[in-house]
């Protein structure tokens, strides 16, 4: 414990000379989990909470990884220092990150951005359990804005609101995105819509649709602001100009007012309630190895039974 606390601290101390090492080292150890990560959370959540942090989600295919890879490459060539958290479809044989669309970045790290990729690790909705601290890393130690791109394996990522400042919806002018989109609940978290692929047929259908989406959704009260829509064609940089300036103007939104409190606030709470639902679900697979059936018990009591005895465990103490 010791030994690892003092790995932790001579890290700390060399990321904030700016060595990019030491952050990769940490956010490796916070990837990992366990003592060390908690010791990194420990180190680092003081020095966090100055950075922009921007969620880009949609479906597969519709070119999340190319906008990432130009607005990194545009802020590290400005006066920025962009990181990109890009989290990829754990791969079925090792657990690790499937790495493909990570080439595509190579531009934007050679101009100056962070890069880092991660294996989703079969957490549900997409985002590992270790994305909050991993940002919480690149803020802690100057990186800003923080992009973090979602996989987009099939299942659009709602988690990606509870651990980012402005959420990018990427739909495409086909296969009735804009329609899905919707059904999947991500017209509530959007604070900006992108139509990619609007060189295609079909790209103004699309807009029209989420145009009269949003315009259910505030009639119903279910939005405080408009989500703008942006059209942009990413492989030819059509649009690139009107899509970053639509991010930086929610962000001056946020921090005009106490939106960006709340939001923050609300990050916080996700975080610690995603932590909880992970220690008792693992608490509670150690506790159904050795259950055996009761004759005359209902699987309901056996059940109530089971949370008052895990509520008293060593592990929560």
């Amino acid at each position: 414990m010791a030994n690892e606390n003092s790995t932790v601290i001579s890290l700390v101390e060399n990321a904030s000379k700016g060595d990019r090492r030491s952050v990769s080292r940490l956010l490796t150890l916070v990837e990992r989990g366990g003592i060390s990560a908690e010791e990194v959370a420990e180190a680092t959540h003081k020095l966090a909470g100055k950075s922009h942090v921007i969620g880009i989600t949609g479906a597969p295919g519709a070119g999340k990884s190319t906008l990432t890879a130009s607005l990194a490459k545009d802020l590290a060539t400005s006066e920025y220092k962009p990181a990109v958290l890009a989290v990829d479809p754990s791969s079925p044989l090792t657990g690790g990150a499937i790495l493909g669309d990570r080439v595509r970045m190579e531009e934007a790290s050679e101009a100056g951005a962070f890069i880092r990729s991660m294996a989703t690790r079969g957490h549900a909705g997409g985002l590992a359990l270790a994305v909050p601290g991993m940002v919480r890393v690149f803020d802690a130690f100057g990186f800003n804005p923080i992009i973090i791109e979602t996989v987009g394996v099939g299942q659009v990522e709602v988690d990606v609101a509870s651990a980012a400042d402005t959420v990018v919806v990427v739909v495409t002018s086909g296969w009735g995105d804009a329609v899905q989109a919707n059904k999947a609940g991500l017209l509530e978290i959007a604070d900006l819509f992108v139509v990619n692929k609007a060189d295609r047929p079909g790209a103004s259908d699309a807009r029209r649709d989420l145009e009269l989406m949003i315009d259910l959704s505030q009639v119903t009260g279910q939005m405080s602001r408009r989500p703008e829509i942006v059209m942009t064609t990413a492989t030819e940089g059509e649009g690139f100009d009107e899509f970053k300036k639509a991010i930086f103007e929610h962000k001056e939104f946020l921090f005009e007012g106490e939106q960006i409190s709340v939001r923050r606030s609300n990050r916080w709470k996700a975080e610690v309630s995603s932590r909880l639902d992970y220690l008792l679900s693992e608490v509670a697979k150690k506790s159904m190895e050795d259950l055996e059936e009761k004759e005359g018990s209902s699987p309901g009591l056996i059940a109530r039974e089971m949370a008052k005895n895990i509520l008293k465990k060593d592990e929560f103490r």
